[in-house]
């Protein structure tokens, strides 16, 4: 079962605090960036958040899940309606994870 987009479209909204926030259509499901960091799935309309120390300390104790068969555990998200929560979790994950590779420009 895919994920409703108005759903994503709420989820993304709720940490637009955090910085610049979008999505992405991916294979079938749904990617969330945060300052061009992918923070974040959204599976089956359930929120995964990519694990990190500060995220797991932020969350006190959080549930991990896998977002679809064989993905590694993400710290899943069931509380959606603090903004400023959600923001802060959102700021911390993307500050802890490495900076996205360069694309390699295609050669003609």
């Amino acid at each position: 079962m895919s994920s409703d987009l108005s759903f994503v479209e709420y989820v993304c909204d709720q940490m637009q605090l955090a910085g610049t926030v979008r999505f992405r259509k991916m294979f079938g499901e749904f990617a969330i960036y945060c300052d061009e960091k992918v923070v974040a799935l959204v599976c089956d309309d359930q929120l995964f958040v990519r694990p990190t120390q500060a995220g797991r300390s932020f969350l006190g104790n959080p549930v991990e899940a896998s977002p679809y068969i064989g993905a590694q555990p993400h710290l899943l998200i069931d509380s959606l309606g603090d903004r400023d929560w959600l923001s802060q979790l959102i700021r911390l994950t993307a500050r802890d994870l490495p900076e996205p590779k360069p694309k390699r420009r295609k050669s003609r």
